[in-house]
């Protein structure tokens, strides 16, 4: 009777837990999987924005013209994407780790407050707005010149921030940094805050230091919550978009920070070349795909015990 009982209630609960589930499983279906399969669908074929004709199957043909010689365009939004990825993902998982840190182990709780604040309020303004606010920081007679110049003692030098093509890279990896910093940060506080204090308390009656319980304690324990951050942060940066369009729209140069999300845009968009924008978005896919894949098999780990 008992055992009969429990499996009636395992079984009520588990209706439950799926009637709750079912939004969500409807709500990614139609906003993310369809949208990703529509994506493949149209990429078998040489579809264009605008016209009414049945547009014409090529399989695997938009695929062969992307990473043909003819095409380089597509390998250097590869290559300026790659860049941006390593030059923004790198730091901001390294500092927002370290800032984390610092909050909770060397501030107090009242200036805690206000520092976290401080770091997330750019990560509640939108994208087109960072971009905007930083804009007017790189222009000739800003902010950012005037700092740099002020550190290394060069008044009046103009750092070309938007017209250099190792510059501009550097501005959009600022920007990025700037904004996306303060959200890892807070994810990282989330995660130091679980681990128990008694664990620190018993290092340091055992003669540890504070530097060797970060790495004896600390980073082996925030494992899990390094292994989110990375896989949030990478997948931020290979979306990227808002930042080099508006930047190429203010007249800087387009090579150098033509990334994926942007050539897919321009193909798409101005030239009309949807089936192509699509093969470029499958493949900004896979690899977003793979890369997840590997960090996962990176971090994975047996469960952490207290």
């Amino acid at each position: 009777m008992n055992k009969k009982r429990y499996s009636g209630i395992e079984r009520k609960q588990a209706r439950w837990g799926f009637a709750f589930v079912v939004p969500a499983i409807v709500f990614f279906s139609i906003f993310s999987f369809y949208p990703i399969l529509n994506a493949l669908y149209t990429s078998l074929f040489d579809k264009r924005v605008l016209s009414l004709a049945k547009p014409p199957f090529v399989g695997a043909g938009n695929y062969v013209y992307l990473f043909t010689a003819q095409t380089a365009g597509f390998w250097n939004s590869l290559r300026a994407t790659s860049v941006f990825t390593l030059g923004t993902f790198i730091p901001l998982l390294v500092f927002s780790l370290i800032f984390a840190v610092f909050l909770t182990g060397f501030v107090s709780s009242r200036t805690r407050g206000f520092f976290q604040i401080a770091y997330y309020t750019p990560a509640v303004l939108s994208s087109v707005v960072a971009a905007a606010i930083w804009m007017q920081m790189f222009d000739p007679r800003g902010l950012a010149n005037q700092w740099v110049n002020t550190l290394l003692n060069t008044p009046g030098m103009d750092r070309r921030w938007l017209a250099d093509q190792y510059m501009v890279q550097a501005s959009t990896m600022i920007v990025y940094f700037w904004k996306y910093i303060g959200y890892f940060v807070i994810l990282f506080i989330t995660g130091l805050s679980s681990i128990p204090p008694s664990l620190y308390e018993a290092a340091t009656i055992d003669g540890s230091g504070k530097w060797q319980s970060f790495w004896r304690i600390t980073l082996p324990l925030l494992r899990p919550t390094v292994a989110l951050v990375s896989i949030m942060s990478m997948l931020q940066c290979l979306k990227t978009f808002s930042t080099q369009y508006l930047f190429t729209q203010a007249g800087a140069p387009q090579g150098p920070i033509n990334v994926i999300t942007l050539n897919i845009y321009r193909t798409g968009i101005t030239n009309q070349r949807i089936g192509r924008a699509s093969a470029m978005s499958i493949v900004l896919f896979i690899i977003m795909l793979i890369f997840t894949w590997v960090q996962f098999r990176v971090s994975k780990s047996d469960e952490t015990d207290y």
